[in-house]
C-alpha cells in the first residue's frame, strides 16, 4: 500500500524500481529485528565491563569488589549471547550498530538501572529462570521498546522502520515470553516460504497494472461521495482489496476485508474504515451474484 502510494506521489512509472525498493524495505525488517534483540546482549555486556572496571579500582569498596551479579548472569540474555543462530545472523547481515553507537546502549542501561523493575529484580542475588525471563520481558516492553531516543535513532537510521518497529518489538516479546531453558533459540525467517515472498510482488504488480480496471468496480458504488475527494489511501486500499477478491482465489474474503479495514484504521481518516467496509461488503454481494468471486478451498467465502 505504501509503495503504491509512493508511486502516485512521485509520479513514477517504473514498476521494477518501486518493486525493488519494496522488497528492500521488507528485507531490512530483519536488520531491525536483529538490532533490537541484540540490544539486550549489548546492555548486559556494558554492565559486565562496568563491574569489572569498578572491581579493579585502587580504592574499590567491598560492594564493588563483590557486586551483585544477578543482572549480568541473567540466563535468558546469556542464552541469547551464546546462541549460534543469532550470532550467525548478526555476522551475515553485518549488524554493527551498537559497536558504532554504544552511547545508546549506555542510555538504555542507565534507564534500566534507575527503574523499579531493576530494583525489585536485584533484591537478591539468586537467578531463577522464570524470574530472569519475566525481567527481560518487562525491561524490553517497558524500558527499551518505548524509549524515545532509541526510536529517534532508528527513525533517523532508516525511515521505513517507523511503521516496522511495533511489528518487530511484538515478535521479540512473543519469543521472549515463550523462552524455555531447553529451547534452542532460532532467528525467524522473513518469509515462511517462496509462495509467501512471491505474494508481495504479485499483489503489488497486479494492483498497479490493473488500477483503472479495479477502480471501475467501486466508482459507481459511492453515490454519496465525490470520487475526486476520496482519500488517495482509501482508493489504493479499495483497489488492493478488490484485486485480492478477483485475482487471488486462495485468500478468504473475510481475511481480505479484515486486513484492509485494519490498514485503513491505521493509515487513513477516522471514517475511512466505515466507508471501505460498506463498499467492500456491497462488492462481495455483487461479485457473488455475478459469479465473479471464484475462491478455491474450504471456508474461503
Amino acid at each position: 500500500m505504501q509503495s503504491i502510494y509512493a508511486m502516485h506521489q512521485n509520479g513514477s512509472d517504473s514498476i521494477e524500481k518501486e518493486e525493488k525498493f519494496l522488497h528492500h524495505s521488507i528485507d531490512s525488517l530483519q536488520d531491525l529485528y536483529l538490532i533490537m534483540l541484540s540490544s539486550l546482549v549489548e546492555i548486559v555486556k556494558s554492565e559486565r565491563i562496568y563491574l569489572e572496571k569498578s572491581a579493579k579500582k585502587h580504592l574499590a569498596t567491598p560492594q564493588e569488589r563483590n557486586p551483585n551479579r544477578k543482572f549480568v548472569n541473567n540466563q535468558v540474555i546469556q542464552m541469547l549471547d551464546d546462541n549460534n543462530s543469532l550470532s550467525v545472523a548478526l555476522e551475515n547481515r553485518k549488524i554493527t550498530n551498537w559497536t558504532q553507537n554504544d552511547d545508546y546502549i549506555l542510555l538504555l542501561l542507565n534507564a534500566i538501572k534507575k527503574s523499579s523493575q531493576y530494583t525489585k529484580y536485584m533484591r537478591n542475588s539468586t537467578n531463577t529462570f522464570d524470574e530472569d525471563r519475566q525481567f527481560v520481558v518487562d525491561i524490553f516492553m517497558e524500558l527499551i521498546a518505548p524509549n524515545e531516543k532509541l526510536y529517534d535513532y532508528l527513525e533517523d537510521h532508516k525511515l521505513t522502520w517507523v511503521d516496522d518497529i511495533p511489528l518487530v518489538n511484538t515478535q521479540i516479546i512473543k519469543q521472549l515470553k515463550a523462552f524455555e531453558p531447553q529451547d534452542s533459540f532460532r532467528v525467524p525467517k522473513l518469509f515462511k516460504d517462496t509462495e509467501d515472498k512471491e505474494f508481495v510482488s504479485n499483489l503489488f504488480r497486479k494492483t498497479v497494472l490493473n488500477e483503472t480496471e479495479l477502480a471501475k468496480e467501486y466508482i459507481d458504488k459511492t453515490p454519496n461521495w465525490d470520487t475526486e475527494r476520496i482519500a488517495e489511501i482509501d482508493t489504493i486500499i479499495l483497489k488492493m482489496a478488490i484485486c485480492e477478491f478477483l485475482k487471488f482465489p486462495s485468500i478468504p474474503v473475510k481475511v481480505t476485508i479484515n486486513e484492509y479495514l485494519e490498514i485503513a484504521k491505521e493509515y487513513s481518516t477516522p471514517k475511512s474504515s466505515i466507508f471501505i467496509n460498506g463498499i467492500l461488503d456491497n462488492l462481495v454481494k455483487e461479485f457473488q451474484t455475478n459469479n465473479k468471486l471464484l475462491k478455491t478451498g474450504r471456508g474461503l467465502m
